[in-house]
């Protein structure tokens, strides 16, 4: 039997890997080595990046709802804890969105979790 060698599919490995390290600065974009290194630490950043971006997002409608609250003589956490105690299930980028939106609806809210609270 004919001898196989592995040429061909390492060829192929490692052009994906300087394909997905196409526009990177010098010769992280062209020698396999270093190339190999940055696309793994890019995957890293990007894999860190999906939870931060969460992270991010819940802190500004945090901000915005806390915001919307101070205008109404509330602080964020009375809000919640009266919007629990009233029996109202809206997440934190629903009651954002409403208190940018839509501020005569959080006015009422905010007096919905103000009558809870009592």
């Amino acid at each position: 039997m004919a001898r196989i060698k592995g040429a061909m599919m390492t060829r192929k490995r490692r052009n994906k890997t300087i394909k997905m390290a196409k526009g990177y600065y010098g010769s992280k974009s062209t020698l396999f080595k270093t190339a190999k290194e940055a696309v793994m630490k890019s995957g890293q950043y990007a894999y860190i990046g999906r939870k931060q971006k969460k992270r991010d997002f819940r802190k500004l409608w945090i901000t915005r709802i806390s915001a919307a609250c101070k205008l109404n003589g509330m602080n964020y956490s009375t809000f919640m804890n009266g919007l629990k105690k009233a029996g109202i299930d809206l997440n934190r980028k629903m009651l954002s969105e409403i208190a940018i939106a839509d501020p005569a609806a959080f006015t009422a809210l905010t007096e919905q979790a103000k009558a809870a609270l009592k």
